[in-house]
């Protein structure tokens, strides 16, 4: 059977600001499943990656209100990225399998907590640029720069918040599990987050470390490495524009590498917004991908039959 990796969005999870709980969460995958599993339905098998931020923002908040108030222990940034993946794996798991049962669907799901090697050298750790966690007002903020060793940096007018390297993926350590779970036939989560990012210490013992993963790039670097048939990324359009948002918005049907990295080049995907998205689809291809599209979770069934979407091919 056909492999693709499917990498859900945000908003897969958390709808909006007034729907932020657990049960929200759950009530959010419940949909996103329905066209998973109908793509599942079409003869493929899926290994399913998702994002993590608000979670691990949760987790954080959670983990500073305990220690200011109660004394309780911090909790470290890799370790609420590995918290975050079991949390929302098990979402996901629980909502796979009642979908596979109510169709009759004689299959399983599950959660591999997934670590990403990065280079301890990546140019991303002198210029920590990733907003995480709550907003705080200044004087907190340059407190924990002096207290903790943040970097904090204000955040368009909203208030400061941390930030954190977040360096290129360079190898996934559970690669080799999730594979051959999804050749076997199970519904694969796994790179939850972009993966908790770890580095080979010089005596060879691998660490964590302070940092984030961008989930597509991830995501694309699973794909190519399980020689995926087909690269999924959800987002919150049905498909990538150019001139977004202006009065001669075009969408894009299906377009080359050579045509996307042309509209790269021309300015028209907004950094932090779709260009990592085109630019994960792009190492995909180039790594021997065969097609990515970019969609909305809505449409992940009918992506399978290449009718909706943008897609992007060699």
């Amino acid at each position: 059977m056909p492999t693709a990796v499917i990498a859900v969005g945000g908003n897969s999870l958390i709808k909006d600001k007034k729907h932020q709980t657990v049960k929200d969460q759950y009530s959010a995958v419940v949909e996103t499943v329905k066209s998973i599993v109908g793509f599942i339905e079409k003869g493929w098998d899926v290994v399913m990656t998702h994002g993590n931020g608000p979670q691990v923002g949760f987790i954080l908040m959670r983990s500073e209100c305990a220690s200011r108030y109660i004394g309780l222990h911090t909790v470290p940034l890799d370790s609420c990225g590995a918290d975050s993946q079991g949390a929302i794996g098990y979402i996901f798991q629980q909502v796979l399998k009642n979908e596979f049962e109510k169709r009759g669907i004689e299959k399983e799901a599950v959660t591999v907590v997934t670590r990403v090697l990065v280079d301890r050298k990546d140019p991303a750790f002198k210029k920590p640029s990733k907003p995480i966690g709550p907003f705080m007002e200044e004087k907190e903020a340059l407190e924990k720069k002096k207290n903790e060793g943040w970097e904090v940096h204000e955040d368009a007018g909203r208030g400061w918040r941390r930030v954190v390297p977040s360096p290129a993926p360079k190898k996934i350590i559970e690669e080799k599990a999730i594979e051959v779970l999804a050749r076997e036939g199970f519904c694969v989560i796994g790179v939850g987050g972009g993966g908790v990012p770890v580095y080979r210490r010089k005596d060879g013992i691998i660490s964590g470390l302070e940092a984030v993963i961008d989930k597509d790039f991830s995501s694309s670097l699973l794909a190519r490495d399980i020689n995926a048939d087909m690269f999924i990324i959800s987002t919150s359009v049905d498909k990538v524009c150019l001139n977004f948002g202006k009065p001669d918005e075009k969408k894009l049907d299906t377009i080359t590498v050579k045509e996307a990295e042309k509209y790269i080049k021309e300015g028209h995907f907004a950094p932090g917004s779709m260009l990592p998205k085109i630019e994960a689809a792009l190492e995909y291809l180039k790594g021997g991908g065969k097609k990515a599209v970019i969609t909305t979770p809505s449409n992940i069934q009918a992506a399978a039959d290449g009718r909706v979407g943008t897609v992007i091919v060699p």
